[in-house]
């Protein structure tokens, strides 16, 4: 396969995230839109990494490191969600608005 095919399939991913993120109101689907767009963005640099320098391993090193920071930020933003949602009963992006009163 070419950088092209892998440079597409990000951008794809990266342009459902954000239709996604920009699209839902629910909490848990905005962030599932960040989520694919950094899924894109991990796929269209490891793609580069690969073509440009297939024997260095720090690009593999760097991924990684970005998707084991995507993960944890995943688990805390679920958890605060969670919170919000126990504590006012709030799923939504336009009811978490007066949380900042």
């Amino acid at each position: 396969m070419s950088l092209e095919v892998f440079l597409l399939l990000g951008a794809g991913l990266f342009a459902i995230g954000l239709f996604g993120a920009l699209s839902q109101q629910s909490i848990v689907m905005l962030m599932m839109g960040l989520e694919l767009m950094l899924n894109g963005v991990i796929v269209a640099a490891a793609a580069f990494w690969h073509y440009v320098a297939p024997s260095n391993a720090d690009g593999q090193v760097l991924i990684i490191v970005v998707i084991t920071a995507m993960a944890v930020e995943m688990a805390v933003g679920f958890a605060v969600v969670t919170a919000i949602f126990r504590a006012r009963d709030v799923d939504m992006t336009d009811m978490a608005a007066d949380l900042k009163e």
